[in-house]
Parts: C-alpha cells; structure tokens; sequence
C-alpha cells in the first residue's frame, strides 16, 4: 500500500490567502507522515522552476506536477507524468492567462483545446468538496473522470460504499508555508507497488484498492500527525487522572475543521431561565419558518401611514369645497375633462413574484426532487412557471402602460391649472387608500390569530418532548427579552393589543425594522419529561447531552468528554450509549471515559489508552491503541500494554477493587433472603 496526496499548493494564486512557501516545512510533511507519493496542484498555474526544485530535495518519493482549475463553477485537479514538462507548462499557462480574477471560470470546451489528450491525464473533480463540480460538468469529461475528492472521512466512507458513486479520494489541499505547524491528516492510501500515473489510474479504477489506513482499510483512519489511527465507528479513550487523555481529544479536535466537541461539564444548567433562551436560540430557525410569511405581511403594513390618509382626506375635501363653490367661476381650463382626473392605479405584483419564485424553487431542488416528481411531474411545473411568467409580463406591461397614461395626465393637468386661477381639488387615490385601510385591519385579526395559544410544534428525543407554543406577551418585560434586554418597552406595551398602534410604537424604538415582526407573537419552547411534566433541573442537563449528541450529524467527528462527570450509569446505560452507537455508524466518534458503563457496555470499536511519563521533570505522553477484543495495546512507538489491565484499572480501579465488589458486596446482596 502506498500513502498519496494529489493536492497540495505551493504558490499564493489569486484565489489563496497569503502564505510562504517552505521546502523545507513540504520535506518534513512528507517524512513525518510517511507519504510516498504526491502532486503539486496549485490554482490555475504550474511553477515549473519551483517544481523541479522540489523534485530534487524529494528525491524518495514520487512528485507529480499538476494544476487545479476552476472548471464551469468547480473545481479540478489535472495531474500529469513527471516529464515532458515544458509542454505541460506552455498548456498551464494557457489556463493562467484565462483565468485572472477570483471570479474566472473556464468551460470544458475550452480545457480540451488546452490538454488535447485527457487519456494522458488524471483527472480528479471536487466531487463532495466545495465548490464541487455539477453532473453536468462530470458528463462532458466522462470516461476521464474516475474518482472524486471528499472533504471528510464521512463523506469518503458514504462515497466508497455507494457503488453508484465515484471512487472517493481525500486529500489534504494544503498550503506548505513555513507557518504550518499542524500537518493535516488527509491522506488516501492505494494498493499499489511501484508508483506511475498510469499505476494510480489503475487503483483508481478499483474502488476496493484505496482505502483509508494502510493495514485496515476504511475501519481506520489517521486522527492526528504523530501516527494515531482511530476507528471510524465508535473509540473510547482510557487512561488515569492527567495522563493526557484530554489532550489527546483536544489534539484531534485541532487536526479536524468540523467537529462536534461536548466538553465536561459543559451542559450543566444554570438555571430555568437560561435553559429557556438556549432552547430559543437553538431553535430558532423554527420560530424563523413559522413567522416567514407573518414577516412580510409586517413589512407590507410598516409602509401604511393611516395617519397621513386622514390628512389627505381632509385636504381633499376642503380643496373639493372650494372648488364645487366656486363651480360658476370656473374658465375654460377648470371645465376640462382631465382637469380632475384620477390617476390610475398599478396592479400589485408582489404575490404573483412569490408564486413565480415558489414554482421555480421546486422545478430547480435537488434535495427533494423525487418526492417532487412523485407528486407533480417536472413538465407540468415548467408550464406553471411559464404561464405565471406570461400573466406577470401582461400585468408589467400593462401597469407600464398605466404609468405613462398617469404622466401624460398629470403633465396636461400642470398646463391647465397653471392657466387658471379656478381652485381645483387635490390628488387622492381613494382606492389606494381603502385597500390600506383594510389591509390594516386584516393585520389586526392576523395577529390575533397568531396570538391565539395553540401548540404548532411537537418533536420526540428519546423519552423527552420539546413543545413549541405559540401565546401573547404577558408584559413588557417579556418584549424586553426578545430585544436582549436592552431596551425599553412599558410605552410599547401599553398599545399591544392594537396592533397597528403596536407596530408605530415600535418603530420609536431602536428596533431594526427588519425585527419589528418578532414583538407581536411569544414563542415557547419547553421540554417535558415521559411523564408529560416540565423537566427538572438534572432532566435539563440530560436533555441537552442528548441534543448534543443527537445534532453531531451535522458534523465530520464527535467529541465527547467524560459524559459520566454529569449524569448517573442508568441514564447513559439505557439513553446516551444506544445513542452514541447509533451516531457511530454515521460519522467517528471518540468518547473519554472512567465509567465502565461507557468504557466497556458501550462495546466500542477501538481503545486508546493514554500515559503519562515524568523525565527529568517534563511530562511526556504515551499512547496506546487497539481493538478491544486483542490481548495487547501498541504504542506509536511499537511498545505493547496488558489490554486486561488497563481495561480494570481504568474503569474497575483495579483488579483488587474490581473482585471486592463483585464477591463481597454484589454477590451478598443479590444472595441476601
């Protein structure tokens, strides 16, 4: 097996950020991770006088020269043989002089009238990396294209046991500068002896030929830089007070970017009211989806000035008055038709756009696109669409047509009123301002409605409910939580239930007026236990761990130190284990435990032990590791540990301890009539 990374970048481009590039820091890379192949790929250029620099000061190993392109949106690496380099360097600076913003794109097309021949080449697309390149791309290129790069041993695992999908490859697309202090873990390993492109291509090919670890294929994977490999399922880190096992966990959350870290101690609950907020906050994108169409609905009846349209009005009469008054005084001019004309009125728009844009939500998503298809085809869709798109283009034309009729009377009604000293009434839109009207009063009985109490939101975690209700604010100070508590609200409150009044209160204060929508419906969150009662303050804390654990999926790795600091064996037994084995088919997960109902119930996939040794008063740590069913641990040096033994020191203090339970205290219990 070999160690390859096809993806490393020694040139600042002008997509990088700014970095120096050390050879020396590139040769140290190498060695210490023991990497026998790899491939300079920096973006959109090829430095062929740096390339054989490094070529020469890396002797031992394979270096391969390549590029990474933006490519229709994504991007692709392009490797090539290690000769006939001016050639690939008169090619790649082709590529360079086309793309000379951050914003350049090439399209396939276009590569091909560079690289001539792709059968020369490996091509390697994002694939389940941002930016990734679309199937679109992927089909032009198709029969070049035979693997994919991922961004996460997740990703890899997913790919690698889809045969539908491309073969997965993981690289580091790391910048070599001399301020790289921890080296990335982001290696693939393919089953091949001597190492050529057309070698690599081949294994490629084969999924069942790359692999995440050399020996153990996709069980394992690299966890940290000095050589720790960890199980891609579940891991228990053992070991005694201060002997690094924290470390340890804090060294892999450093090597990986998305991690889930739950640290001891940290869900611990100060009190009910926090809980609250923490519950409001990490929910709020329910509260944002429930509220959606409430907040335009704001936005629409902040605009409305009902005060102004009194005034209007009454200035419209009194000019009216006046005018009817002096009825046989009015000229020539007074006496025209358009004298008094009304202005037409548009056609609102906003509704129709929003259907318009619906339509082509469904027509363009991918993530729900066969449960779409299931129920509307895609061609029927694409009809809507287009004859929503026609009714929009004859209304636009038509309130077009209507504006410029407005300003060709308007422009004659300037001429005939300058010519006559007859008063003439002012302009009003008695449409526009009865639509508002109504429109405000509509708003009154939304918001009553809204504010009706009425659950809108039950979900289950494992024995807890959280229950999302919906209610009126009871005072001003509950408005005061919303804003954070900085700001006042008695004045605001005492319009509340008129909620036009309510909303003009609102804007006196220093609300963003987008958040104006938020003060008129109070949203709680609460969590009930399986007795359908408020949980208690411990239940908190549980419910949280299980949130915790429950919301990793989101992530690359889970993290989780010593769960039973907080919570009894029960609880982690019959809740918190079942979990965290479910989650670590999903994504890896490494645990820190004293507790045998963890350590050991739990039956987790890979053990790491941890020592601690004092030299000469500095604290090295040593780390041990293997599976649970082996009589021995190795070291990273090669040392091996008693398995047996650090499984009851660990997690039974002791064999001693461990027998003096069982036999003088368990066993007289259990035998006790």
């Amino acid at each position: 097996m070999k160690k390859i990374d096809l993806h490393l970048h020694t040139v600042q481009s002008i997509t990088d950020y700014s970095f120096e590039f050390s050879l020396e820091k590139l040769k140290e890379y190498v060695d210490k991770l023991e990497i026998d192949c790899i491939a300079i790929t920096n973006h959109n250029l090829f430095d062929l006088q740096q390339f054989e620099e490094i070529v020469r000061h890396l002797s031992h190993i394979k270096v391969l020269p390549g590029i990474e392109i933006d490519l229709e949106g994504g991007h692709l690496l392009l490797i090539s043989e290690n000769y006939e380099l001016i050639d690939f360097e008169f090619r790649c600076n082709q590529i360079k002089e086309l793309i000379s913003t951050k914003n350049d794109t090439i399209s396939v097309e276009k590569m091909r009238t560079i690289f001539t021949d792709l059968d020369k080449y490996l091509l390697i697309p994002h694939y389940d990396k941002q930016p990734v390149i679309r199937e679109e791309t992927l089909s032009k290129l198709y029969p070049h294209i035979i693997c994919g790069e991922v961004s996460s041993i997740v990703k890899f695992k997913s790919c690698w046991s889809d045969k539908t999908k491309l073969t997965p490859v993981i690289f580091s697309d790391a910048r070599i500068s001399k301020d790289l202090h921890e080296f990335p873990v982001k290696q693939t390993f393919i089953e091949i002896d001597q190492i050529t492109l057309p070698g690599i291509k081949s294994c490629l090919f084969d999924r069942s030929k790359v692999s995440l670890s050399r020996e153990d294929g996709n069980e394992l994977f690299l966890a940290t830089n000095d050589g720790l490999y960890l199980s891609t399922g579940l891991n228990i880190i053992l070991g005694e007070r201060s002997s690094g096992k924290s470390h340890t966990l804090n060294k892999i959350c450093d090597t990986f970017e998305n991690v889930k870290y739950i640290k001891q101690f940290s869900l611990l609950q100060d009190g009910e009211e926090n809980f609250k907020k923490m519950l409001s906050t990490r929910n709020s994108t329910v509260t944002e989806e429930f509220l959606l169409e409430f907040k335009h609905v704001v936005s629409d009846i902040s605009s409305i000035d009902i005060k102004q349209h009194k005034l209007d009005i009454e200035k419209y009469l009194e000019t009216l008055i006046k005018f009817a008054l002096e009825s046989d005084k009015q000229d020539a001019f007074a006496k025209a038709s358009l004298f008094n004309e009304v202005p037409f009125s548009d056609a609102e728009l906003g509704g129709l756009q929003r259907i318009i844009d619906a339509t082509i939500l469904l027509i363009e998503n991918e993530q729900y696109k066969a449960i779409i298809e299931n129920n509307i085809s895609i061609i029927n869709l694409k009809a809507l669409a287009c004859e929503l798109i026609k009714e929009y283009q004859k209304a636009y034309n038509s309130n077009l047509q209507m504006r410029w009729l407005n300003q060709l009377i308007s422009t004659v009604q300037l001429g005939l009123r300058s010519k006559t000293s007859a008063t003439f009434p002012e302009d009003i839109n008695f449409y526009s301002i009865v639509l508002e009207n109504e429109k405000v009063k509509r708003f009154g009985q939304i918001v009553k409605g809204l504010q009706t109490e009425k659950e809108i939101s039950r979900k289950d975690l494992r024995g807890f409910q959280l229950v999302v209700n919906t209610r009126k604010f009871a005072n001003a100070t509950q408005l005061k939580t919303v804003s954070g508590g900085k700001l006042p609200f008695s004045d605001a409150f005492s319009t509340y239930d008129v909620p036009y009044r309510f909303l003009n209160t609102l804007k006196q204060i220093a609300i963003p007026e987008t958040d104006h929508y938020k003060y008129f419906v109070n949203i709680e969150y609460k969590i009930l236990n399986k007795y359908n009662t408020p949980v208690s303050g411990g239940e908190r804390s549980e419910f949280n761990l299980l949130h915790e654990i429950n919301d990793a999926l989101k992530h690359d790795l889970l993290l989780i130190d010593e769960p039973e600091s907080s919570f009894d064996n029960l609880f982690l037994k019959n809740e918190v284990n079942e979990l965290i084995k479910d989650i670590s088919q999903k994504i890896p997960v490494i645990i820190v435990t004293h507790n045998s109902t963890v350590g050991a119930s739990i039956k987790p996939n890979y053990l790491v032990y941890t020592q601690k040794i004092i030299t000469n008063n500095i604290a090295n740590y040593k780390i041990f590791a293997g599976y649970p069913a082996n009589k021995t641990l190795k070291s990273l040096e090669g040392e091996l540990i008693d398995n047996f033994n650090v499984l009851i020191s660990c997690l039974e203090a002791g064999k001693e301890a461990y027998d003096n339970r069982r036999n003088n205290t368990y066993e007289i219990l259990e035998n006790r009539k």
